[in-house]
């Protein structure tokens, strides 16, 4: 059964799959109770959440980045103005270190997955989302035809919101990935990603499907979700409740500018069972989010920020000590926090050698498959849902409504509840939710995503002068030092669009025989 579904989704990637589609899309007699789409469900639907990158001794941590079960887009995180490069000592260059292999991402490159050697890899986040969505697809489908047969069975109903949930989550993940920003005014005309939802098979070539449609199916995938899963929310975080399609719910209308759903979203969110952790009373070196915690709503797949900001003392071992080939957070972002902000210890910890700021949220990546785990990309947490509604306050012209919120979080993440003063003009009020949701959701899969809809935002846009800096550095073997070599720049979308998005990988490009295009990404220097 595993390998039947696994093949739905190679629609997309190989025509040789389609004379057993069409098989498959007239007999699914396999499928035929509850628990039979359970164990699909959990197989083929969900990312893999098994997969533990446990314990880093070597820098080398991006050696299987092209696999179907390793981290899932690691590189989302070097992208935005969070990360930056963090070198120390030699690494040999045919090492699939973090910045070796993601440079190309970090520094915008034309083609970005290039490593720094100049050979390339295959970037299979697209195909393993795909993979599911199609996986998703025969579920809805084959989900509804039991249903008619048994319309009494909870479970079944659970099962089938959880499906529509997840295809929502997909779609948006591969529109902010690889499609281009939601406009409010263009969207009928701008380019997202190809939009599938049929369980049948379709002899054509895939394009791409314009950001409005794409939206429109993934908000209708959410209400679905939310009537299928009404006042229900499972004993485990990795599975899906009312509250996280509340919560995906919220992120959607924030990023598609409709304010009022937004509210109607997270009223009650307080009463929802969760509740935010208070960082006055944080042990120090523990996780701040886990699998149990009050705040966490859902989680799913690996936990990648160890791989992508390792330390610079890992181990003696295989001579590793005192080196560094990776990222760490930025000196832009550390600068956000005032002394008084308990996020600053509970968020990040300090390297060994350099004492330079790590993300460090989730801690305890030693231990070995850590039950209590979560992604740091594919995860939900309350404040979100809190940040979400605050904002949609402010952009409505409710001030104090939108700091009466805000209050809420501070009183849990600031010595003495001394946060700061409530900023006197209502733009103002936005720049600051903004910049507090950078210090509360970093290295959570939010921050590319959120400068992406800033920028193109029909109250508020960022400036045509908003740009990205991400300092590179020369090495000399003869001092076993890196020096300052200068910036790349990644400028406003208004200037450089096309950088703002993830390309299409070439595999899916070659077999829709120039169906699915990209734009032309720039080429970029290194400046002063």
């Amino acid at each position: 059964m595993k390998y039947l579904l696994t093949l739905l989704a190679c629609l997309l990637l190989l025509s040789s799959c389609s004379k057993f589609l069409e098989e498959y899309s007239t007999d699914q007699k396999y499928l035929e109770t509850t628990d039979d789409l359970n164990k699909v469900m959990i197989g083929e639907a969900f990312l893999n959440n098994v997969f533990s990158l446990s314990f880093t001794s070597n820098v080398a941590t991006m050696g299987s980045i092209t696999s179907d079960n390793d981290l899932s887009a690691p590189w989302l995180h070097v992208m935005d103005d969070d990360s930056e490069a963090f070198v120390l000592g030699a690494t040999e260059r045919d090492q699939s270190t973090p910045l070796y292999m993601l440079s190309g991402f970090h520094n915008w490159g034309q083609n970005p997955t290039v490593n720094i050697l100049g050979f390339s890899w295959n970037d299979v986040m697209w195909k393993k989302v795909y993979k599911r969505i199609g996986a998703i697809n025969a579920l809805i489908y084959q989900g509804a035809q039991i249903a008619d047969k048994n319309p009494g069975d909870v479970n079944l109903k659970h099962l089938r919101g959880e499906a529509y949930f997840l295809r929502a989550y997909y779609y948006f993940l591969l529109q902010n990935i690889y499609g281009s920003p939601y406009r409010k005014a263009t969207a009928s005309a701008d380019e997202g990603v190809p939009l599938k939802i049929s369980e049948k098979v379709e002899d054509i070539y895939f394009k791409r499907t314009n950001n409005e449609t794409v939206y429109n199916q993934i908000v209708a995938d959410l209400d679905q979700a939310a009537d299928l899963l009404q006042g229900y929310n499972p004993a485990t975080k990795i599975r899906v409740g009312i509250a996280a399609v509340k919560c995906l719910q919220s992120r959607v209308y924030l990023f598609t500018e409709q304010y009022d759903k937004v509210l109607q979203a997270t009223t009650g969110y307080e009463t929802m069972g969760y509740s935010l952790i208070d960082l006055k009373r944080y042990i120090a070196n523990s996780n701040f989010t886990y699998r149990s915690s009050t705040e966490t709503i859902f989680t799913m797949a690996p936990n990648a920020i160890v791989a992508v900001f390792p330390n610079d003392s890992l181990s003696a071992y295989s001579g590793n000590d005192r080196r560094a080939s990776g990222f760490k957070a930025a000196d832009n972002l550390m600068q956000n926090y005032s002394a008084n902000d308990l996020r600053l210890n509970a968020f990040f910890m300090k390297s060994a050698k350099t004492k330079s700021w790590l993300p460090a949220k989730y801690r305890t990546w030693k231990t070995y498959n850590d039950p209590e785990q979560v992604s740091c990309l594919f995860s939900l947490r309350l404040s979100e849902m809190l940040l979400n509604r605050a904002e949609a306050q402010a952009m409505m012209g409710a001030d104090g409504d939108a700091w009466s919120e805000l209050q809420k979080l501070q009183a849990m993440r600031f010595n003495n509840n001394s946060g700061s003063a409530q900023p006197a003009s209502n733009q103002a009020l936005v720049e600051f939710i903004r910049n507090e949701r950078r210090r509360e959701l970093c290295f959570e899969g939010h921050r590319w995503f959120d400068l992406r809809r800033y920028a193109v935002n029909s109250k508020y846009p960022l400036g045509a002068d908003f740009e990205i800096k991400h300092p590179t550095y020369n090495y000399d073997a003869q001092t076993n030092t890196y020096t300052r070599a200068g910036y790349y720049v990644l400028k406003s979308i208004a200037q450089d669009g096309a950088s703002w998005q993830v390309p299409i990988p070439n595999y899916a490009i070659e077999f829709n025989r120039g169906s699915l295009t990209n734009p032309v990404r720039s080429v970029r220097n290194i400046q002063p």
